[in-house]
């Protein structure tokens, strides 16, 4: 049975890629890499928290790359950020939005079910395996790096709509 819940968490952390790459990729083919959201987070972040890396304290956006996962309520939470975008799958509820620089990290999302226990995330702690997430509706997600190349392959196709 432990198998059950790490299955949904690596299938729903394909899901929140593919979402993630689907909505965000064909926007701009060299506009994304002009402006780039890692180097303005570093600017803001190195002079007052001096940790361009992310790993004490704050965070910068180039460090939050990747897929996360983690449980919350029993559920699969899974987060994705590429190239300053952000996907996540939180239960039924599927998010979208970016990683914003507010004087600190913030994830911004809008969820497609009008959900808004997510919707304003403040990463309080990111040490390259762990990532803490305070949701302005008082939720606290703590999720862990996930390999992509460990996920299973063959995985069920998700229904349209």
């Amino acid at each position: 049975m432990d198998r059950f819940p790490r299955s949904v968490a690596l299938a729903a952390a394909g899901l929140v890629v593919v979402l993630a790459l689907t909505a965000c990729g064909s926007d701009d083919s060299d506009g994304d890499k002009a402006p780039d959201t890692g180097s303005s987070s570093e600017q803001a972040t190195s002079p007052g928290a001096g940790s361009e890396e992310g790993a004490s304290g704050g965070a910068d956006a180039a460090a939050l790359e990747g897929t996360w996962t983690g449980t919350a309520d029993g559920g699969p939470v899974t987060l994705s950020v590429t190239s300053g975008k952000v996907a996540l799958s939180a239960g039924r509820h599927v998010c979208q939005g970016e990683v914003k620089d507010m004087g600190e990290v913030m994830l911004a999302l809008k969820c497609l079910d009008g959900n808004t226990d997510r919707t304003m995330g403040s990463v309080e702690s990111d040490d390259g395996k762990k990532l803490v997430i305070s949701w302005g509706a008082g939720t606290e997600d703590t999720l862990s790096r996930t390999d992509l190349s460990e996920l299973p392959t063959g995985l069920p196709e998700v229904p349209a709509p």
